[in-house]
């Protein structure tokens, strides 16, 4: 009879405790990510998810991220272990899975995780995207992003399937300061190479240096010139090219001509066939340059320079004569969140990645890194107010610089020739005769 109340007893109490186990969790905790997190939620948990990140710990990014990491802690019980790796994290993710090292979400650019990882690596997300989750407010994920991003995202591994989810995307954009343009009388933005000489002029006439460039954005101003005269693949062939015939297409001595003008006609600062980045970047954060080709990560990474009242303004690439593209057509590119192939938890991974993208973590990137929010209900930066104009009138999109850098010794190669002629060292048809010799490899 004690042996049948006994069990009877335990029986009541595992009930109690399975009831206990299913009310809900404190909406706010604090991270694993930042430090132990003692969980009262009631969901099964107990499992540990694993994300390599892309950015220091210290960065404004990372802040965003925690705070959405405490959040899906508090909400399953599960536990997120993140490896801080910074950019860093591209010289030790391939030997750590190759190496069986278990990893759950992994973060870069498709332009990087692509080549490298492919679909051998990362999981096919297309039924994660079909499904609705706690932070999508009763819609299909991919219903939450941007058009253009699900778009974009597919185009990559080339089956129009999803490998990787987009995030912070960025595009290319000719910055420029909207007060220097108003001193110099350049009253509407230039469309066509002839109108952007005009404006070139107009502020040279002002006292100031119409444009400038650094090491680091070389190959998106030669980049971009050949994706509007060809298309970007065929700009990716050409720094592929291995015969040296390629460089003989007339669109390379158009462009080669066309920045060597620039720099005959003292349209480039002094400075821009030296510069070494991030050089370029504060000669127009200190208001002494108009015009700058960058990402539109630019005006956040000189905020500490500029200040909350520099009055940006950006513009598309001009149009240019000849071209087979128009220059709503820009490059762009993105980090985003994948799953390795070979995760454990891959639902629970995907889950978390809804809690990274939720409209809260995406309006936090968009109001303390100037980012561009990838869903639809968040508020775009001010600094990025005609960049949102140029974002929704886009018409298509390449890929970074053309895929220029594709080949990174002859990247480096060609990028000097670029640095000679627009500093006047070398001329275009010396630039296109090099470049046919160098590519031959």
């Amino acid at each position: 009879m004690k042996k049948r109340v006994f069990v009877i007893a335990a029986l009541c109490l595992s009930m109690l405790m399975a009831t206990t186990a299913c009310q809900t969790a404190p909406s706010s905790t604090t991270s694993t990510a930042n430090s132990a997190v003692q969980s009262t939620d009631t969901k099964k948990g107990g499992k540990t998810i694993t994300y390599w990140a892309m950015w220091n710990e210290t960065e404004t990014q990372a802040k965003v991220n925690k705070d959405a990491i405490a959040k899906y802690e508090a909400a399953t019980g599960n536990k997120v272990v993140v490896q801080w790796s910074g950019r860093d994290v591209r010289k030790t993710l391939k030997t750590a899975l190759d190496g069986g090292q278990k990893i759950d979400i992994i973060e870069n650019s498709p332009d990087w995780l692509y080549p490298n990882f492919g679909t051998k690596y990362l999981l096919k997300l297309d039924s994660y995207m079909e499904k609705t989750y706690d932070t999508t407010n009763g819609k299909a994920f991919k219903d939450t992003l941007m058009p253009a991003m699900t778009k974009f995202a597919t185009t990559y591994a080339g089956d129009g399937s999803f490998y990787y989810v987009p995030n912070q995307p960025s595009i290319s954009a000719i910055f420029y300061n909207k007060d220097i343009f108003k001193k110099a009388g350049v009253t509407s933005v230039p469309k066509t190479w002839d109108e952007f000489l005009g404006a070139c002029e107009k502020i040279k006439a002002a006292g100031f240096a119409p444009l400038t460039v650094d090491d680091a954005y070389y190959s998106l101003l030669y980049g971009q010139y050949l994706c509007q005269m060809k298309g970007d693949k065929w700009a990716a062939q050409l720094v592929m090219d291995k015969t040296g015939k390629l460089w003989s297409d007339p669109a390379v001595l158009q462009m080669a001509k066309a920045f060597s003008e620039l720099h005959t006609k003292g349209y480039f600062s002094k400075t821009s066939g030296s510069n070494v980045y991030p050089a370029a970047q504060q000669e127009v954060a200190l208001g002494t340059t108009a015009m700058y080709l960058n990402g539109s990560w630019f005006p956040n990474e000189v905020a500490k320079t500029t200040g909350p009242d520099f009055n940006w303004g950006a513009m598309a690439f001009p149009n240019l004569p000849g071209a087979t593209e128009q220059n709503t057509k820009m490059c762009m590119i993105s980090q985003g969140y994948a799953i390795n192939a070979k995760s454990e938890n891959p639902d629970d991974a995907f889950e978390l990645i809804t809690y990274l993208m939720s409209a809260e973590a995406q309006q936090g990137l968009s109001d303390t890194a100037a980012c561009i929010p990838t869903t639809t209900d968040a508020t775009w930066p001010k600094q990025l107010t005609d960049v949102k104009d140029l974002f929704s009138n886009m018409s298509g999109t390449f890929t970074w610089a053309g895929g220029m850098d594709s080949d990174a010794d002859f990247s480096a190669v060609l990028r000097t020739d670029f640095a000679k002629l627009i500093s006047g060292s070398m001329t275009p048809e010396q630039f296109v005769s090099d470049m046919q010799t160098k590519a031959v490899r």
